[in-house]
């Protein structure tokens, strides 16, 4: 099976048109078309320019895009340089980042509008509990014995006078 490169240029010579023209129609500097057309992945800073480039080629070329960035994924995957992004920072992945990159993936139009549903719901939900359990609670339970004891003075004979009026 033919390289990526390979099979650019046949089709690029097939259809007649000049590094220049694909140049031109497509935007791109002649020496990429020529990097692509020769393999020379090195000449483009990341694997991103170099898809992209490939898939803009592919399309002018009405060649089928999927097959050809597939095999252009299995290519890059054998070279060192171009078979995972470069880091954008030296520093390590945390766990915040990992958090953050998959709140950044949640689509909030839907969620949050269903989160604030959800708290809404349950915040009925607890107060009809705890209303209920209001209602249903006696409110003498804490009550203790409704037995007279007298004071530790008094001999227990007779019942305390109530105080004097004046």
């Amino acid at each position: 099976m033919s390289t990526v490169a390979e099979q650019l240029r046949e089709a690029r010579e097939a259809q007649k048109l000049t590094v220049h023209q694909v140049a031109e129609i497509t935007k791109m500097r002649t020496d990429h078309v020529r990097a692509l057309e020769e393999g020379n992945y090195n000449v483009f800073p990341a694997p991103i320019y170099i898809r992209g480039s490939v898939r803009t080629y592919a399309a002018l070329l009405k060649l089928e895009v999927p097959q050809i960035m597939e095999a252009l994924d299995g290519e890059l995957s054998k070279t060192e340089k171009h078979n995972n992004h470069p880091p954008l920072t030296n520093q390590p992945r945390s766990a915040v980042d990992w958090v953050m990159y998959q709140l950044s993936r949640v689509n909030w139009r839907i969620v949050l509008p269903a989160l604030i549903v959800g708290v809404v719901l349950l915040g009925g939900y607890w107060t009809i509990r705890l209303w209920q359990n209001h209602k249903a609670k006696d409110p003498l339970s804490n009550l203790g014995p409704g037995t007279y004891k007298a004071p530790a003075r008094s001999g227990g004979e007779t019942l305390p006078l109530p105080p004097a009026r004046r």
